[in-house]
């Protein structure tokens, strides 16, 4: 079969690129003929035939332009089946690893100081994506879509009537080997963190939508009572303010460790389709704390393997769950679904072969 994936640029450390090119090197050893469509990808999977897109202007416009751009690649070389893992309007399948952007400005509006409320996605960059989001589930120019939650999927069903039927739910997988291999004693030791202390992670940039603010505040209290709690945040971005229990470690290359030195995963967003961390945490035995906007959610057994906050503004139920996990012990086994990355692409090529064989 003749597949190309859309993804517009390629990262050594984005959950989107990991599993792109986790998928193409699978097609690829299953003697499939494989075409990738970027802006750039510095190191695609042996075997893959790279096709630049070219393109120019601001950022509310390039948008459109890769779209179109994508849509260019795809009219001339008419691929046996196309998987986009951008909002475009050329691909038989659309992967909506990135959730519904309707929803996640309703969520932004929602938590932001209600001055600011009536500016939340008026600009031309909000315009533009939710009318590339719009024809992408128009059920006309997509076959099918791959949710990788029951929450993405009923935010599909709802804000576009797309037919539930041609939704197929494929959770996110991680290397379960590598989260299982992190060093504890010595990464504990590089960050300072004592004998005694509780220490949660936080892993992830975008620190608004997922959340790290109302963590931060949180910590704020364990600080001004002297309690042994400590929060490790792993990735990118500038906070000012943070009280000293909190230690900003930048991004890495060997996040396992960081799990492996925690004792609890803290994320509370605002609007995450279906964290990798989540899974990533599981897989490496850490209890997690998270929020029923997290799609992720879904795959945790209160009071077993984590604790699932209703609202991602409640300090004091966010509050009692760490102390609740502090109690127990930091390592959980997960028996829950399955979160090997073999599984989902598996049944990501199952798809593709369907919407193939769909073809007239």
């Amino acid at each position: 079969m003749q597949i190309a994936l859309i993804r517009y640029r390629g990262s050594s450390t984005g959950g989107a690129e990991l599993y792109a090119g986790r998928l193409m090197a699978a097609l690829v050893a299953g003697g499939h003929e494989v075409h990738l469509l970027a802006e750039r990808w510095d190191d695609p999977p042996p075997g893959v035939r790279l096709h630049l897109l070219e393109f120019g202007g601001s950022r509310a416009r390039r948008l459109v332009r890769l779209a179109a751009a994508a849509g260019a690649v795809v009219a001339r070389h008419r691929f046996e089946c196309v998987l986009s893992l951008e909002r475009t309007a050329c691909q038989h399948v659309y992967r909506a690893g990135d959730g519904v952007h309707r929803v996640w400005l309703e969520r932004l509006r929602h938590s932001s100081p209600w001055w600011r409320r009536p500016f939340v996605g008026r600009g031309a960059f909000h315009r533009n994506l939710l009318r590339l989001e719009a024809g992408c589930f128009d059920p006309t120019v997509t076959r099918h879509v791959i949710v990788n939650s029951l929450m993405v999927r009923d935010e599909i069903v709802r804000c576009f009537g797309f037919p539930a039927d041609r939704i197929h739910l494929v959770r996110n997988g991680v290397d379960v080997a590598r989260f299982r291999s992190g060093r504890r004693d010595s990464t504990r030791a590089s960050l300072g963190l004592r004998p005694g202390e509780h220490a949660l992670l936080f892993v992830g940039s975008g620190w608004v939508r997922k959340g790290l603010p109302a963590l931060v505040e949180v910590m704020r209290r364990f600080h001004v009572r002297r309690d042994p709690v400590r929060l490790v945040v792993v990735g990118k971005g500038r906070f000012q303010g943070a009280p000293p229990n909190v230690i900003f470690a930048g991004t890495s290359d060997s996040v396992e460790d960081y799990y492996a030195a925690a004792d609890l995963l803290a994320f509370p967003p605002i609007y995450e389709p279906s964290s990798n961390v989540v899974f990533e945490a599981l897989a490496s035995g850490l209890p997690v704390v998270t929020t029923a906007y997290n799609g992720a959610s879904e795959v945790l057994t209160p009071g077993v393997d984590g604790t699932v906050l209703a609202n991602p503004s409640d300090a004091d139920a966010f509050e009692r769950a760490i102390i609740e996990w502090r109690a127990k012990p930091s390592r959980i086994v997960f028996a829950g679904e399955t979160i090997d990355l073999d599984g989902n692409v598996a049944e990501t090529v199952r798809i593709l072969q369907l919407a193939s064989s769909q073809q007239v």
